[in-house]
């Protein structure tokens, strides 16, 4: 099923949630709705169920207005973050309860249902656990099982919201993987929302960077952080050092270094803001005359496969992290309190009024 919203607009008293938002969710596909806190990712998330009334704009299912649908004619599955499962029944019966619930000559049969329930519990993997209740699982676990009763009721949509935020790293890591494998079997329309950038990036065909009710940007995660489109964009996605200047023929000059910045060919001593991730600086040490900005090194931390540098701006202009890999930090023989230079490798550059 394809979902499309248009033109949605929702205040909660003077507060505005959500500013004229409009977006298309492909069918079979699985979207992020990715960005801060009170940025309006669940409101639209609960407007898509049915849970919260827009104020104004459309709700389209496969095409068809469905804003005047009550939650359970959306055929939406919903999984909250934190499980919302019935400490009372076992974990059979919680995921058999929707498909109980039906209206009864919608209800299948009770060996329909046993059956239905065990291919369920087995694509969570999790069927040894039929007879167990809510409190004697992990949470990975129960969150698994919420989503194997969202399943039940075979919608045609399925909405998840932080499903994985109530978990520690280690375990958010091992479900986000296997919510990817279990969405590419199923292909169901899915939307999640999350604050979690890598969990995005790792997880969804499309993003949706969301940041005071307005939509920032839509893409693949490719393009999302290969070419953000705006300020907010780049500094969500990741750590970010930022270099101020003048704009002037597609060339940013700061702090002593000249920056092409061939998307600016036409403009003319303008302000403007470079972006550079910590990973696209090139570190060496400091010689007379070295192009670059001059730093002096506060603190490394050299565990694993790369060193993350602390670098403070000799112009005391505030702190630029680096991150380069430990064979060239251990190659170079880096201590803390030497003087370096650092040039970025890649950037993009933004015009002051834009950022």
């Amino acid at each position: 099923m394809s979902i499309s919203v248009n033109n949605i607009n929702k205040q909660f008293g003077t507060f505005t949630a959500l500013n004229n938002v409009s977006l298309n969710f492909p069918s079979g596909e699985l979207t992020a709705l990715l960005g801060p806190s009170g940025c309006g990712k669940t409101t639209l998330l609960r407007i898509i169920a049915g849970l919260e009334g827009q104020d104004s704009g459309q709700v389209l299912l496969d095409g068809e207005d469905a804003s005047a649908r009550h939650v359970r004619e959306r055929q939406v599955g919903f999984v909250f973050q934190h499980y919302a499962l019935f400490k009372h029944m076992t974990v059979f019966e919680n995921v058999a309860f929707g498909l109980r619930v039906k209206p009864k000559a919608q209800r299948p049969s009770e060996a329909a249902i046993r059956e239905k329930v065990k291919k369920l519990l087995d694509l969570v993997q999790l069927d040894w656990l039929a007879d167990r209740y809510p409190p004697q699982l992990s949470g990975g676990q129960r969150q698994r099982i919420a989503l194997a009763r969202a399943l039940a009721v075979e919608p045609r949509v399925l909405l998840l919201d932080e499903p994985f935020g109530a978990l520690d790293a280690k375990v958010r890591k091992e479900l986000r993987r296997w919510l990817r494998r279990l969405h590419d079997e199923l292909h169901v329309t899915s939307i999640f929302v999350t604050h979690d950038q890598e969990e995005a990036l790792e997880v969804a065909d499309q993003i949706v960077l969301m940041n005071k009710g307005n939509v920032e940007q839509v893409g693949t995660a490719k393009q999302v952080y290969e070419h953000p489109a705006s300020p907010f964009v780049y500094g969500f996605l990741g750590s970010v050092n930022v270099f101020h200047g003048r704009v002037h023929q597609g060339v940013l000059a700061s702090d002593g270094i000249r920056l092409a910045s061939p998307a600016h060919a036409e403009t003319e001593d303008t302000a403007g803001i470079a972006y550079v991730r910590p990973h696209d600086l090139e570190v060496d040490r400091y010689t007379t005359g070295a192009e670059g900005v001059v730093v002096q090194l506060k603190r490394a931390h050299a565990i694993g496969p790369l060193a993350q540098l602390d670098l403070e701006r000799d112009d005391n202009d505030g702190l630029i992290e680096a991150v380069i890999s430990s064979e060239r930090f251990h190659q170079l023989k880096l201590k803390e309190g030497e003087t370096l230079v650092v040039r970025p490798r890649r950037l993009q550059v933004f015009l002051e009024q834009s950022a």
